[in-house]
């Protein structure tokens, strides 16, 4: 079975290309009409904000694909836990402090080396 993803990725680069189209064209029909510059100017402005958008996009979407993974992997431990609770093992937290201390590390690892 296929899960499907709860929010489809929009294409980003898909936007990027469109909105370089657009701005070329934009560019050429503020030739002809010089005397709407005040308007062509906004337009640019808005189609400049593009390119910034897209990058804060792709650092979310990197972010929540990370906690959506941690999110997993904690409810993993703690499914673990209660299991071993269940059976009486002598440290059944052990799982959910294992988890916690590598998402600790990995975070530390991340932010140590500037990365995501």
């Amino acid at each position: 079975m296929t899960q499907r993803h709860p929010y489809p990725h929009t294409d980003l680069q898909g936007a990027a290309t469109r909105n370089t189209t657009a701005a070329e064209l934009l560019t050429a029909f503020a030739k002809s009409a010089p005397a709407l510059d005040d308007l062509w100017r906004r337009i640019f402005d808005a189609l400049a904000d593009t390119p910034a958008l897209i990058t804060d996009i792709d650092r979310l979407r990197a972010e929540l694909s990370t906690s959506r993974y941690q999110r997993a992997n904690l409810i993993a431990a703690i499914r673990a836990t209660l299991a071993a609770h269940d059976e009486g093992e002598h440290d059944p937290l052990f799982y959910v402090r294992d988890e916690l201390h590598a998402q600790h590390s990995a975070t530390a690892r991340r932010t140590a080396g500037g990365g995501r």
